[in-house]
């Protein structure tokens, strides 16, 4: 896949290649001629005196509304897209305030947040890992090393994690837990452009698909919880790994990676387009064996009952494009254009 074209401006010039001094490489090469880029710019610019509120610790999984520390995790959280698009906006525009903003939030956030490694708590961490890759090279020394540092802690956790169940199938071994560690890690290591590490993550990817893809396409998660939310609660973060790491040439496009009983990442993307292209439909949850599917149903909660709603993998499918572009036509269908930190990143 081609890279889009980035700005002629020095402070851009390491990125023309897709990588910088650290040898980090990324498919993300922030172009103002994107259609997103004028989009994106208003809502940074909007956000720019936003600061930042960290948290040691989060917690979202497994609660309902108002429970625990939940809605402090979220309010919390919502720094991290900020973040992000402000770090898109300085590789945008070249002002420095965006880069400042980035440079005190990263520090903030992973000076203070303690990892619990539960992936569906931390799952949302890609919104700074995205934000550190775009910044890296003109981050302070001292935010520069406080990220480093938390980035090869959190990815070597989860690693060893994976490692103390090694061969456990079923449950959160295997199934959307496990693709959102999976994607963790890759995250990590491709931020920190370690190549040992991307090759762990790229073992553990395989795992997971002979794990939790089916043959026919299917997720081990559709099975027990009846519900195309997620089938693409399990893929997305598979895709997202697969783009993290395909600019570092290990393991060739993840997407094509076949497992032995014939399960791979663009079959199961295949059989979601049934569904995500309107020619089926699927009443969710109705035949879910997890309680807790039902108390969200039994709260009001948004996807939680009633037929699924194909726009809902609108992002996943623009992911996809991103290293097939037979998945374009799709993900047109279903959003005209795609996030905009997603937009001003990658071929439309």
């Amino acid at each position: 896949m081609a890279l889009l074209a980035t700005l002629s401006s020095p402070a851009f010039a390491a990125a023309e290649s897709g990588s910088n001094a650290s040898g980090i490489t990324t498919l993300c090469q922030p172009a103002a001629s994107s259609p997103s880029a004028k989009q994106l710019l208003m809502a940074a610019s909007r956000q720019l005196g936003a600061t930042s509120h960290p948290l040691a610790r989060l917690h979202t999984e497994g609660t309902l509304p108002n429970q625990g520390i939940r809605e402090q995790s979220i309010a919390a959280e919502k720094d991290w897209p900020v973040l992000r698009r402000a770090a898109l906006a300085w590789r945008l525009s070249g002002d420095g305030r965006y880069l400042q903003q980035v440079d005190a939030g990263l520090i903030a956030w992973f000076g203070t947040y303690q990892p619990d490694f539960n992936p569906i708590d931390e799952t949302n961490l890609d919104q700074l890992i995205q934000a550190y890759l775009l910044t890296a090279e003109q981050l302070s020394p001292k935010t520069r090393e406080v990220s480093r540092t938390f980035l090869r802690n959190l990815g070597n956790g989860y690693l060893a994690r994976i490692a103390q169940f090694h061969g456990a199938k079923g449950g959160t071994h295997s199934n959307n837990w496990q693709s959102h560690r999976v994607k963790l890690v890759t995250l990590a290591a491709a931020a920190l452009a370690d190549h040992e590490m991307l090759g762990q993550a790229f073992g553990v990817f395989r795992q997971q698909v002979a794990d939790n893809l089916l043959p026919d396409g299917s997720v081990s998660d559709f099975t027990e919880r009846d519900a195309l939310h997620y089938v693409v609660y399990d893929l997305e973060p598979l895709v997202q790994a697969a783009l993290a790491a395909r600019p570092y040439g290990i393991g060739g496009n993840w997407l094509d990676y076949r497992a032995a009983n014939g399960a791979s990442l663009a079959h199961s993307l295949d059989w979601l387009m049934t569904y995500a292209s309107g020619q089926r439909t699927h009443q969710e949850f109705v035949h879910t064996t997890v309680k807790f599917d039902r108390d969200r149903a039994n709260v009001g909660e948004t996807g939680y009952s009633g037929f699924w709603e194909p726009k809902s993998s609108s992002q996943l499918y623009w992911l996809a494009a991103q290293l097939d572009r037979r998945y374009l036509p799709l993900a047109r269908q279903l959003a005209p254009n795609p996030p905009d930190w997603l937009g001003a990143c990658y071929l439309k």
